[in-house]
């Protein structure tokens, strides 16, 4: 099954975040293309964008170019660059030592769900410990897979440190793997 446009995708979770009073929509984006296609399409919402921490490629860079950081933050979205969640001094281990740790295996895990529905986990994990959302109530996180957006989750966030404290509500989209 090909990839759903992004438009669709963001035009789900606006229906659905409507029906459920849910105002504070996560997006993962690399370069910024993403993030500010949602920014623009969730006017009136909170709208966070999370990005790769620098170096995550390359050193010192950073993979969201200037020019969309500083439109998003025009158009009023916030934007979180962190380290991921499921890939900071674990990922670290298994790059020196050939060997994963637990914050790999449960994102390895997530995956059998396909890599946007990690993705939307893991970013509400970084945008929670930033303080940038409530673990108090539901939300909309936006992940994707090599590019754009293919899966949106309805769901309760919680910091890493209290991981199984996730509520995934329910997925309102998510491609066929």
């Amino acid at each position: 099954m090909g990839k759903v446009a992004d438009a669709d995708i963001f035009s789900l979770v606006r229906k659905r975040a409507d029906e459920l009073g849910v105002r504070t929509i996560l997006v993962a984006s690399t370069s910024g293309v993403t993030g500010l296609e949602a920014v623009e399409a969730f006017r009136g919402y909170d709208v966070v964008v999370v990005t790769h921490s620098h170096g995550f490629k390359e050193k010192d860079k950073a993979e969201l170019l200037p020019e969309y950081r500083n439109k998003i933050i025009a158009a009023g979205g916030k934007i979180l660059t962190a380290t991921h969640a499921f890939g900071g001094v674990g990922r670290a281990v298994r790059n020196k030592f050939g060997t994963y740790q637990i914050d790999e295996l449960i994102a390895n895990t997530l995956r059998i769900f396909g890599q946007g529905t990690k993705v939307a986990v893991e970013i509400a994990l970084m945008a929670a410990d930033s303080g940038l959302i409530s673990v108090q109530e539901d939300i909309i996180s936006i992940g994707g897979t090599g590019g754009g957006a293919d899966t949106a989750l309805v769901l309760q966030a919680a910091n890493v440190n209290t991981f199984f404290d996730v509520k995934v509500r329910e997925i309102i989209t998510k491609p066929r793997l």
